[in-house]
């Protein structure tokens, strides 16, 4: 998987308010589903107690047999496992996202992570990567703030 492999727990900087940041106009996205951000090299998807509930009760498997398949413990927290190759445990090649509707904070919030748009460059090379950043919905500032501080990444 090539998410960030930093903790969401770390407290983030100080940010500019809305009006001042370089993206007041907003951005454009939309989820392609192209997997390239589920996919290549090794990270972290960090996953709550609730996230596991509800994609547990959304496969129809008992909570623990998803928190035992699915995930392990890795320094701060619970994420995610990784096919070999580095690939997101719940990524299929064919149909993309198999658990898209209750996808993992970390997976709804991208590519609104402050380390993608804390500068223009910063969201020229995410751009580079998403097919869908750049393209889509006009998504505002404030929604780009709320999905910042839904998960820090």
């Amino acid at each position: 998987m090539t998410f960030t492999t930093a903790n969401p727990k770390i407290t983030r900087m100080n940010a500019p308010p809305d009006a001042d940041r370089w993206y007041r106009a907003g951005l454009q996205f939309r989820c392609t589903q192209c997997g390239n951000c589920c996919t290549g090299a090794p990270g972290f998807v960090w996953v709550s107690e609730a996230e596991l509930h509800a994609i547990a009760k959304f496969l129809g498997e008992p909570l623990e047999e998803v928190r035992a398949m699915h995930t392990y413990v890795a320094r701060n927290g619970r994420t995610l496992r990784e096919k070999a190759g580095g690939d997101c445990v719940f990524f299929d090649r064919s149909d993309g996202c198999t658990i898209y509707p209750v996808r993992p904070t970390q997976c709804r919030t991208w590519p609104f992570w402050e380390s993608n748009v804390s500068t223009p460059n910063h969201w020229q090379e995410t751009r580079d990567i998403c097919p869908g950043a750049g393209q889509g919905d006009l998504i505002s500032v404030e929604e780009i703030t709320n999905r910042m501080n839904a998960i820090r990444m």
